[in-house]
């Protein structure tokens, strides 16, 4: 059985793994079906130094695939069945896993890819109740994308943010993979959307998703833009994911009341605030961390019925993954990289 393991410091190797036994009580066997690469898997990969991370450790933090086994006492899926992986080992016994807040979870065992071995594997066991199934419509590129690329936007904006329609936002990188799902996700609330992003190239393409004003913070000042195009009042909500570099100037675009929802922080995890303008203008700075099961299956069914789409930059095969996290860390792709098992090399496609 195929994987892809970390064994150093931007050190990747295809290796042959044992395949995963009989599935025990609880649990499935997943034939993995597609990768989707996230900024988490170029931290890894880098060498950033994380607790509990032993390697070697097989990558991976967001897929999906198809059922083929199932172990005693499953009935919430059926072999032949196309599934979204949750992302993380919750325990699934405490208050919030049984409420279906399990990114809220207290006993949580890791995050796989991460801190425990990911899906860029051709077959894994894992436990039922953390597969969500694909409705018809959805395939597994799309249930490859539910758990983080539309799952985190979905919890960001309407279970933190409480995105209305009607409102303005601010949407950082809108070329990435959240940016991307963020663009389309509050058009389609009937929202104004702003967006940022590094390059010239990349703002037909996301005025292509339906942003309304593109900027491209490499030439200009996007708080200064954002507050001209609001005629000074700023935007409802903020939403963040690039940390350092970007918090600032963010709550400088946010109205008064506004509310900033952020969920990364890829330049840097410290930031300063300013307190006065955070009690004067009585901002929201709201934390967001993974989705609800919930989220994930919201997701799948929007891409079902062609709401939303994923945005694809490149798909690669097992020999490729090197070259698409280089490209990913120099923040040279518009949308998502989507590792296919079934694949060799790498073909880049339009976004």
């Amino acid at each position: 059985m195929r994987a892809l393991q970390l064994v150093g410091d931007r050190d990747l190797k295809v290796v042959d793994l044992p395949p995963p036994p009989e599935p025990g009580p609880g649990e499935v066997t997943v034939a993995i079906k597609a990768v989707a690469l996230n900024h988490i898997d170029v931290w890894g990969w880098r060498g950033m130094a994380f607790a509990k991370r032993k390697m070697p450790l097989v990558v991976g933090a967001e897929a999906a695939g198809v059922v083929s086994a199932i172990g005693p006492g499953v009935a919430s899926v059926l072999p032949g069945q196309l599934v979204s992986i949750y992302g993380a080992r919750t325990c699934g016994l405490c208050r919030p896993c049984r409420e279906g807040r399990d990114n809220l979870c207290e006993h949580v065992g890791g995050v796989h890819g991460f801190h425990l071995d990911g899906f860029a594997q051709e077959k894994v066991n894992l436990p039922a109740r953390l597969l969500v199934p694909a409705p018809p419509g959805c395939d597994a590129v799309g249930a490859a994308l539910a758990p983080v690329t539309f799952g985190t936007v979905e919890h960001m904006l309407f279970d933190n943010a409480k995105l209305e329609p009607g409102e303005t936002i601010l949407i950082h990188a809108g070329g990435s993979g959240i940016g991307s799902a963020a663009i389309q996700l509050a058009k389609m609330m009937g929202c104004k959307v702003i967006t940022t992003v590094g390059s010239d190239d990349k703002i037909e393409p996301a005025k292509a998703l339906g942003a309304d004003h593109v900027i491209n913070y490499r030439k200009d000042r996007f708080e200064g833009v954002t507050r001209k195009l609001t005629k000074k009042k700023g935007v409802d909500v903020v939403f963040e994911h690039v940390g350092k570099d970007t918090f600032a100037g963010s709550m400088l675009c946010l109205k008064r009341g506004g509310r900033l929802v952020t969920c990364g922080s890829t330049s840097g995890v410290s930031a300063e605030i300013n307190l006065m303008m955070l009690f004067q203008q009585q901002l929201r700075l709201l934390g967001s961390f993974g989705c609800r099961m919930e989220n994930m299956a919201d997701a799948m069914q929007k891409m079902a019925r062609g709401l939303v789409h994923p945005v694809i930059d490149t798909r690669i095969g097992f020999d490729g993954i090197e070259v698409a996290l280089k490209r990913m860390e120099a923040r040279a792709v518009f949308g998502k990289i989507v590792l296919d098992l079934e694949a060799e090399g790498a073909e880049t496609i339009a976004a």
